[in-house]
This record gives C-alpha cells, sequence and structure tokens, in this order.
C-alpha cells in the first residue's frame, strides 16, 4: 500500500482544530501500548497517570501550580515563534530570573519590608529580559542563530545557579546542604488556598488575558504577525525587523523570568541545585500545542502539567522511571507536529503521484 501526501488548495480550518485531539488520542494509545511494553495494566496504567491526580483537592492544587509557570513562559515563547524568532532558552531565562529575584533574601536577610516582594518580582523579570537579550543582541548586531545560543545560555544558567548554591550562596546554617538560606515571610508569595497555590496563577491568567487582547485587537499584534508571516510585507509596511526580535526575545524573558521567581517565592521558599523539572523545555510543547494562541496556551499549560503529576503518581503507584513523564511529553509534540502536516496536506492511499496536477505531491 502507498501513501501520498496531496497539497490542499487551502489550509484545513477543521483540521486545525481536529489535529491536537488526534495527537492527544494516538499519544494515548502510544502511552498504553508502552505501559504493557512494561508489563503494566494499559488501562490502569493510564487512569493513574491522567484521571487519579484529578481526583484530590491537594492535586488540583499542584496542578495549579505547575501549569503556572508553563503558562507564564509559553505565552512569552507564542510571541516568539509567531514573530519568526526561535527563543529555545526559556530554561535559562527561568533560571536567570529565579537568580536575579532571590538575591534580596539572600543577600540582605534583614531587609524584611512590604516593598521586598514586589522589588523581588521586578529583579526576577529584569533577570530574564537580561538573559534573553544576549541572544537578541547577537542575533541583531552579528546576525547569529538565536536557536544555538539562547539554547547555550540554558546551560550557563543552570551552571551559574549550582556554583552559587554551593558557594557563595550556601546557607551557612544549613549542614553543607547544597541550598540557600529559607526566604523569610516577607519574600514568599500569599498563597491562595492550604496547598502550595500561590498568587503566581493570578499572574499566569493577567498575562493570557492582556496577551491575547494584545495579539487580536491592537497594532503590535498585527505587527508579530505580519513580521513573521511575511517580513518582506512587513518592511513594506514599515515595521521594523530589528526592534521586533528585541521587543519578543525581552517579552519572552521578562515572562520567564517573572515564572522563575515566582516558582522560587512561592513553592520552594530557597534556592536549590534544581529549580525546574523542564518547565523552559516543555513550554515549547504548550506553545504549539495551544496554536500559539494564549487562550489555547493556558489549557494546554494544564495538559502537560498533568504530565508532571501524573508521571510523579505513575512513579509511586507503577513503580515506573521518572523518564516515563518525558517520554508522554515527547510524544505530545511529535504526534502535534506530525498530526499539523494534514492541515496542509491530505492523504491518498493507493495512488500513484502525479506532479502538476492537483497540486505538490510526497510520498512517504
Amino acid at each position: 500500500m502507498q501513501l501520498e501526501l496531496e497539497r490542499r488548495a487551502e489550509r484545513s480550518k477543521r483540521m486545525a482544530l481536529l489535529s491536537p485531539v488526534i495527537a492527544l488520542g494516538l499519544t494515548l494509545i502510544t502511552g498504553a501500548i508502552l505501559f504493557a511494553g512494561l508489563g503494566q495494566n494499559p488501562l490502569t496504567a493510564l487512569y493513574v497517570f491522567f484521571i487519579d491526580p484529578l481526583t484530590a483537592s491537594w492535586s488540583l492544587q499542584e496542578l495549579v501550580v505547575k501549569a503556572t509557570p508553563l503558562i507564564l513562559i509559553g505565552c512569552g515563547l507564542a510571541v516568539c515563534f509567531l514573530s519568526n524568532n526561535w527563543n529555545i532558552g526559556a530554561e535559562g531565562q527561568f533560571t536567570a530570573g529565579a537568580l536575579a529575584g532571590s538575591m534580596l533574601p539572600i543577600l540582605l536577610p534583614g531587609f524584611e519590608t512590604f516593598a521586598t516582594l514586589p522589588l523581588m518580582l521586578l529583579m526576577g523579570i529584569a533577570g530574564g529580559m537580561a538573559w534573553a537579550a544576549i541572544p537578541a543582541f547577537l542575533k541583531v548586531r552579528f546576525g547569529t542563530n538565536e536557536i544555538l545560543t539562547s539554547l547555550m545560555l540554558v546551560y550557563i544558567a543552570q551552571l551559574l545557579l549550582d556554583w552559587l548554591v554551593r558557594g557563595p550562596w550556601r546557607d551557612p546554617d544549613g549542614f553543607n546542604f547544597p541550598e540557600s538560606r529559607l526566604f523569610s515571610d516577607a519574600a514568599i508569595l500569599p498563597p491562595l488556598a492550604d496547598g502550595r497555590m500561590h498568587v503566581g496563577a493570578i499572574f499566569a491568567v493577567v498575562t493570557v488575558l492582556v496577551l491575547s487582547v494584545v495579539l487580536l485587537k491592537t497594532l503590535k499584534g498585527f505587527e508579530i504577525r505580519v513580521l513573521g508571516q511575511a517580513p518582506r510585507a512587513g518592511r513594506f509596511a514599515g515595521f521594523s525587523r530589528n526592534r521586533m526580535v528585541w521587543f519578543a526575545f525581552l517579552l519572552a524573558g521578562g515572562l520567564a523570568g517573572l515564572a522563575g521567581i515566582s516558582e522560587v517565592s512561592g513553592s520552594i521558599n530557597q534556592l536549590t541545585p534544581v529549580i525546574s523539572p523542564g518547565y523552559g523545555f516543555t513550554a515549547i510543547i504548550v506553545a504549539f500545542l495551544g496554536r500559539l494562541n494564549p487562550i489555547g496556551i493556558f489549557f494546554s499549560g494544564f495538559l502537560l502539567a498533568l504530565t508532571y503529576l501524573g508521571g510523579e503518581a505513575a512513579q509511586v503507584s507503577l513503580g515506573v522511571s521518572d523518564k516515563t513523564t518525558r517520554v508522554f511529553q515527547g510524544l505530545v509534540l511529535f504526534y502535534v507536529l506530525a498530526c499539523d502536516t494534514l492541515i496542509l496536506y491530505r492523504i491518498r492511499i493507493g495512488r500513484s503521484a502525479v506532479p502538476g496536477k492537483g497540486g505538490e505531491h510526497g510520498r512517504v
């Protein structure tokens, strides 16, 4: 049997809506096969992974805690990707924001006023923006590939964090454990319930609403889309490509930095060698699964957060590896990208390719 891809005359709106649904269905089927291969009952394993984390109040709060940084970072990355700027270093900007915002409670532990928390948040945003400004400057000034430069800065930020918590920022009363001192009450984000859910969740909701208006109702949103889809037309319209590079990277870096300091201040309350399970990388999946739309990112953020919770539940209940979470996240991204092909192409079965008639053809 021969499968062919035939180019559609125009984008399929129906497949644009169905593609994420098909991708999730294929992910569940593949996950069931994966669990069966590991000797687990597929239905029981999928229940533990995707349903069980939603049955208790504390786990629902944990879902919000894990979705918050994904949504914040995903919204910033959506602006980058829409404007054709490939920022892959949100994980580093997340870490830089956490480091910058944590300077106050670690270096000045006696500074406990009403201004402590606002200053920490502003420093966190500034830290993320400063880290994102590096690949933006290199791209504008020297034409470097922002994928490589932003990605390499991730590892620099992580090594910087590791060095600080094992060296100059290590808690003097921490019995040599590699961690900073605990933040004071004035440096902790207020909780929203009796669990770990904190005010950072409100930041995510506000970001989604504001960015939705900016992208759909303002000239800046139009500029972002035009420069991303038709750069030449954007230049004729008077839009600056370099200014858009700066805008997209600084916005994404600021939101990643806000996510970083919110995570440290609201959930961990100190710096440790590892402060993220990979939020910056997972947010790339969140952005694409949400169709680079802030509302879509809001829901996809919760879905990917569920994979973190489900992975932890599967480790405890089924004894599977923690790498299962990454496998599911990878499957989601793979199937989303694969199914997106159906937006521009339709599948033909059992026909030979006829170049020049009925559009472009390709065999798979």
